[in-house]
């Protein structure tokens, strides 16, 4: 396999797991999380369940697009481990990456094991949905670090950053609160349903609300707050802390990702949180976590040429696969 391969590998990897996550959100807004039953890996006993209901069409489905997912991780560490050498950090990105997505399979069995699918409304379910939305975010940004280095990225350079570390440090920290807080919005909003926006606001802040609706209401401002601080500090980075076009570009794309984000929550709250908006907001929610861990990965970037940044991977010939 060539190096341009196994970009394109990379990127595919990424764009993939997205897709994942995206289904794997409706399986959670369709109720479909025990359309298999409590049978792991296998759906209601079988390999290929047949004759099947829509639910279980619908969770079937995402643990089959899993499984794709995790067999291209597997197979993206391994081309890495034969093209790049030893050390490399391609290498760790990929095993990383599928350290990550071995964790993911594994929580998603014991949420089904334990029933904390489908209409649980249990604490413990919405403690492991937040253990497995921390562990998504860090498996795309493993797969999108290992796609950004294989296609030229440098390394990153983590003593003598001065400010630039912490700033970036609490920004990716911050958003990854405002993702569960989301996550735990989604199963409140899926739920207890809402008739009208003025029942969703008394739901919220009604004293014996359950804890998920309590919940809800932090949320947004939450969100608003971690967001206008990660595109202050990209913008501040890309300006004066670290002026480069690279660390500019991907700090517009993440401002650009932050208003449509809020617009769509906007939206969201107004429309009840439809579950095809709920899936546009997720997707969304994603590709801001993309554009922070490349602008985090460019204002960190060791970009002083050295044997570690210009090293050549060791191809294997074009046309070995």
């Amino acid at each position: 396999m060539s190096l341009n391969r196994f970009v394109k590998l990379a990127w595919a990897t990424v764009a993939v797991n997205l897709l994942v996550i995206v289904w794997g959100a409706f399986v959670r807004a369709s109720f479909s999380g025990d359309g298999c039953g409590s049978h792991w890996p296998l759906c209601n006993g079988e390999v290929v369940p047949a004759g099947a209901a829509f639910k279980t069409f619908v969770e079937f489905t995402h643990r089959a697009t899993s499984g794709v997912a995790l067999l291209l991780v597997a197979w993206l560490a391994w081309r890495a481990v034969k093209l790049f050498p030893r050390g490399h950090r391609v290498r760790r990105g990929a095993a990383a990456a599928l350290l990550f997505i071995i964790i993911e399979a594994l929580i998603g069995a014991v949420l089904v094991k334990f029933g904390w699918v489908a209409r649980d409304d249990s604490a413990a379910r919405a403690a492991v949905m937040s253990i497995h939305l921390v562990n998504t975010f860090l498996l795309i940004a493993a797969a999108v670090l290992t796609a950004w280095w294989a296609s030229g990225g440098p390394p990153l350079r983590l003593r003598g950053q001065g400010t630039v570390l912490p700033l970036f440090a609490v920004g990716l920290l911050g958003v990854m609160l405002v993702a569960v807080s989301g996550a735990v919005t989604a199963l409140g909003d899926t739920l207890f349903p809402a008739r009208t926006l003025a029942e969703g606001v008394r739901q919220d802040f009604s004293a014996g609300a359950h804890f998920l609706l309590r919940l809800r209401a932090l949320h947004p401002a939450l969100a608003v707050v971690v967001g206008c601080y990660v595109v202050m500090v990209a913008s501040y980075a890309g300006n004066f802390l670290r002026p480069g076009e690279r660390v500019k570009r991907y700090g517009s794309r993440l401002t650009a990702l932050f208003l449509a984000q809020i617009a769509v929550g906007i939206l969201n709250v107004y429309l009840l949180a439809p579950v095809w908006l709920q899936l546009v907001h997720l997707l969304l929610a994603d590709l801001f976590w993309i554009a922070l861990v490349l602008t985090s990965a460019a204002a960190l970037a060791d970009e002083q040429p050295s044997a570690a940044t210009v090293e050549t991977p060791a191809l294997q010939p074009a046309a070995e696969v």
